[in-house]
């Protein structure tokens, strides 16, 4: 079964703004999801590896949008914060502690984290990487 962007947006409600997550982005990662994860090896999980990888690929979409708004260069990768500072306060962040070990590009979303993880407990990671 390929994802709508109705379904994606019933399971990830955070999505539900149109404005931000159009359909047409919506559905190309889902339509990218369901050509590159086999679903024989997915299973029962496929429905949920085609909603992880499109998730990922949204936020990654709407950091790019930001930084255009921003005035800034989209899709430049900056890695996670690790240190911030304004004035008198400042706020520190250990990546390392909810990402995983060679997870790359899959580090950078709490979406893709979780795609990889599952990816790697089923024994998909290798194939669609």
């Amino acid at each position: 079964m390929t994802v709508t962007a109705d379904q994606l947006r019933t399971d990830f409600p955070e999505f539900a703004d149109t404005t931000a997550y159009p359909d047409s982005g919506v559905n190309l990662w889902l339509g990218l999801a369901a050509v590159t994860l086999p679903e024989d090896l997915w299973g029962a999980w496929w429905v949920i590896g085609q909603e992880l990888f499109a998730c990922h690929h949204l936020v990654l979409a709407a950091q790019a949008s930001e930084d255009v708004a921003d005035g800034n260069t989209p899709g430049e990768v900056t890695g996670a914060t690790s240190a911030k500072a304004v004035d008198k306060v400042s706020v520190s962040y250990d990546p390392s502690t909810v990402s995983l070990t060679d997870g790359g590009f899959w580090n950078m979303s709490r979406y893709g984290i979780q795609f990889l993880q599952f990816a790697r407990m089923i024994g998909a990671g290798g194939r669609q990487f």
